[in-house]
């Protein structure tokens, strides 16, 4: 972003198939279509790019939002942290970049949280992944892995792979019994379930 280094240059190859960029703490401002001009260089390497940036309307969201093609918009189910989701949904708006849906993160399955159905009317957007409150990922960072790598069968790392399957338009199988057996004596698709299978067929279109 400082042109102290070409972009290529900075890769880091973490496998084969997964490299990464990181990222630093910029003192000066950024003209936030320099993100974009960067990307634009290597898209064409890769399957997907995902750009990890934060919620507060700065430049750096701005950059996010010009640089790419659909954005996820990751939330929690309680009133504060969803004002600053739609404060990033309305400027994803008037920028034109198309959302693709939210990420609800955290979730402990309270009465006091905010529904499904609650977060998809004041945003106007589709609840894709409600992903469960998991001590496995706490527990995968202070090993410095990836969850899916450690706890392929815990609630999170599951959520994590239906998401990653709809969004390359993919199926994903849940692998757990005690899933299956929901599914056999429930006929009722969860939202976020619902939502998944309308993006996957968008996908496959």
């Amino acid at each position: 972003m400082l042109k102290k280094a070409n972009i290529k240059d900075a890769i880091i190859e973490h496998t084969p198939n997964l490299h990464i960029l990181p990222s630093a703490f910029l003192s000066r401002k950024i003209n936030p279509f320099k993100l974009k001009e960067n990307i634009d260089k290597i898209k064409d390497n890769y399957d997907l790019i995902l750009i990890d940036s934060s919620p507060a309307l700065n430049e750096e969201i701005l950059s996010t939002m010009i640089a790419s093609d659909e954005l996820l918009v990751v939330t929690s189910p309680d009133y504060t942290t969803l004002s600053t989701t739609l404060r990033a949904v309305r400027l994803a708006k008037q920028k034109k970049t198309p959302i693709t849906g939210l990420i609800l993160n955290k979730v402990r399955n309270k009465k006091f949280e905010l529904t499904i159905n609650d977060i998809e009317g004041a945003a106007e957007t589709p609840v894709l992944a409600v992903l469960p409150d998991d001590i496995k990922i706490l527990e995968a960072l202070s090993l410095t892995k990836p969850a899916a790598m450690n706890f392929e069968r815990s609630n999170a790392v599951i959520e994590y792979k239906k998401l990653a399957a709809s969004l390359i338009g993919e199926e994903y199988k849940d692998p757990r019994f005690s899933h299956r057996f929901k599914r056999f004596f429930s006929r009722d698709l969860p939202k976020e379930e619902i939502n998944r299978n309308v993006l996957l067929s968008n996908r496959k279109e």
